[in-house]
């Protein structure tokens, strides 16, 4: 086994979905150079799968390279491609909950997740969570952790998430934006091994407000935030007008890209690499990606299902891992 890096721990999801379909697919891409192990109930494989038991995560570089490696975790009911059962709910969390401990114990390196289904949790075990990153923020023990898209060409980081958008001119606090900017530079720093990120923050309003035509946010408070944070030493550019902040020339010049609300940071990342985008949370005291897509129901089982999300989301879980020093 690597000195330095040890495997990932990959969640089943829910497995009526197509994680376990891409996680095969995975590893026939990435063979032993991203090591990683499954964890979820065996026979939720796809029918042929070639996989081996592990009784531990180090023993997962061990195992040959066309061959799965498994941590078994028992599930109370079959998985039927397409359909979700709510008896499987609880299993499901478990295992999320599993793949922590281990990674926080200092058998893995970092958490990547599968796709969830948050009704299914709810309506199956009561999960009171609105999806997977509330849930490690739990487990984590921290309060304010921040969502991160990534590909090789953009990352960007949405203030605020899912929520209307109607909502978003209250929900978008400057202790909000404040702690967003600040949460995502640590994270660059220690995850991605940048050592001054370049922050470009994106306007609220059309054409960042047009000098009070078009709103005033800008005006009123998140310039004057910006250039306090700039006296404190952060690389922030803005608040730039978010159509003309994501065409190629403009995203050279900056790390990441902090936008005001879910689909202004979520369409450019999706233009730019529909397939390749990772789901990254920031502020975690453990490192977590997860592929950029959901359970896929309607295609589940057909053997169609596109891997290379969680391709990139396990290469970049390793790549942290070690900027890290895990």
């Amino acid at each position: 086994m690597s000195a330095t890096i040890r495997p990932l721990a990959l969640t089943c999801g829910d497995p009526a979905g197509i994680g376990s379909e891409i996680a095969v697919k995975a590893r026939g891409v990435l063979g032993p150079g991203v090591p990683f192990f499954w964890i979820g109930d065996p026979a939720h494989l796809p029918d042929g799968t070639a996989f081996s038991l592990i009784e531990r995560p180090e023993a997962a570089e061990d195992v040959a390279p066309g061959l799965l490696p498994v941590l078994p975790h028992p599930f109370p009911r079959p998985a039927l491609p397409g359909r979700p059962e709510l008896e499987n709910a609880q299993a499901t969390i478990d295992v999320i909950s599993r793949a922590v401990g281990l990674v926080r114990a200092g058998h893995a390196a970092a958490v990547c997740t599968l796709p969830i289904n948050k009704k299914v949790l709810k309506d199956g075990a009561g999960f009171t969570f609105p999806g997977h990153t509330e849930y490690l923020a739990h487990l984590g023990g921290v309060e304010r952790v921040v969502m991160l898209l990534a590909c090789p060409e953009l990352r960007v980081v949405p203030a605020t998430i899912h929520i209307a958008l109607a909502d978003v001119p209250l929900a978008l606090t400057p202790e909000l934006l404040e702690a967003t900017i600040r949460v995502t530079h640590a994270g660059l720093q220690r995850d991605f091994g940048i050592p001054a990120p370049r922050i470009a923050v994106a306007g609220l309003n059309p054409h960042a407000g047009e000098g009070g035509a078009m709103g005033r946010e800008e005006i009123d408070w998140i310039a004057p935030l910006l250039g306090r944070m700039v006296k404190e030493g952060f690389d922030l550019r803005g608040p730039m007008p978010p159509d003309t902040m994501f065409h190629k020339a403009a995203r050279a010049r900056y790390d990441v890209a902090v936008c005001m609300y879910h689909d202004q940071a979520l369409i450019p990342i999706k233009t730019v690499d529909f397939d390749g985008g990772v789901n990254v949370t920031l502020g975690l005291p453990f490192i977590r990606t997860s592929p950029d897509h959901g359970t896929a129901f309607d295609i589940a089982g057909k053997g169609i299902a596109n891997p290379n999300s969680l391709v990139a989301a396990l290469r970049m879980a390793q790549q942290m891992a070690a900027a890290r020093g895990a």
